[in-house]
């Protein structure tokens, strides 16, 4: 990515489940049909002009994309829930909002479902609307494991099965990627990389900033809890550190138990 100086940061905003009736699985990421159209209403009224995940980093990248527009802002979608066609659709219809889903192919009822999904989920039928309504169809893995547990071979597997599904799902095949649980690491950015995807998003709970590179750029958590206050705030990007320092905590933790795992692991194959 070129280095330029003064590019200002983006807020990435991260989605799941868009739900009036969560189930405990999904309740704590999901958010109201309400809150949504709130947080939307919230973008519109502060002058923010939404982006697709690829024409960002296409831009960061330098590769000869329109300029970004005044404000940008990305909204995005994890997984692949059913209320993200049934009530995300119709509000970003309303505000001519571009958007992003990432689809975890293996949870998308119809011929791939492995039956891993956590609540009700999308059908391709109901993907290809969203496509066409000016949603970016990005890769999320087959099924929704932690990628960097993986060995090489199952990694590859999970990001070729998933890019190959969404290109025969939709005739076109996806550019960018989310990590399943914002969890990487340098080996799956290479292989991301190496399966054809030219951008991927991690969590962070931060605003992306080009110099983040186009296999990191991180996003900002919207759960059922975020208030309209709470999200007009991390989206001008102010006081993010004190919204997130409970996520921050977690994420550090969970890095040691991961790395410690990891260790474990090549200890084992080592001696076997």
């Amino acid at each position: 990515m070129n280095g330029r100086a003064g590019v200002p940061p983006v807020p990435v905003l991260m989605y799941h489940a868009v739900s009036a009736e969560p189930n405990e699985a999904t309740r704590e990421l999901s958010v109201t049909p309400e809150a949504f159209g709130e947080q939307m209403a919230v973008l519109k009224d502060r002058g923010f002009q939404p982006v697709t995940t690829a024409r960002l980093a296409g831009h960061w990248r330098g590769t000869g994309l329109p300029p970004l527009p005044a404000n940008p802002v990305l909204i995005t979608f994890d997984d692949g829930y059913e209320g993200v066609h049934r009530y995300a659709l119709p509000t970003l219809d309303h505000y001519g909002f571009p958007a992003t889903l990432f689809v975890s192919t293996g949870w998308i009822r119809g011929a791939h479902d492995t039956g891993g999904g956590l609540d009700t989920m999308l059908d391709w039928d109901q993907v290809r609307e969203l496509a066409a309504g000016g949603v970016e169809i990005g890769g999320h893995s087959h099924t929704h494991p932690q990628l960097d547990q993986l060995d090489d071979d199952t990694l590859w597997s999970e990001l070729i099965r998933c890019k190959e599904v969404v290109a025969a799902e939709l005739g076109s095949v996806p550019a960018s990627f989310a990590y399943p649980y914002g969890y990487s690491s340098h080996r799956v950015r290479t292989l991301v990389r190496a399966a054809g995807f030219t951008q991927a998003l991690a969590v962070g709970n931060d605003l992306a900033r080009r110099r983040q590179g186009p296999y990191a750029l991180r996003r900002l958590t919207v759960r059922r809890s975020t208030t309209t206050e709470e999200f007009e705030r991390i989206v001008q990007g102010r006081a993010i550190t004190r919204n997130f320092a409970r996520d921050r905590a977690l994420t550090k933790g969970y890095a040691m138990v991961r790395r410690a795992r990891q260790v474990r692991r090549k200890a084992i194959r080592t001696r076997v």
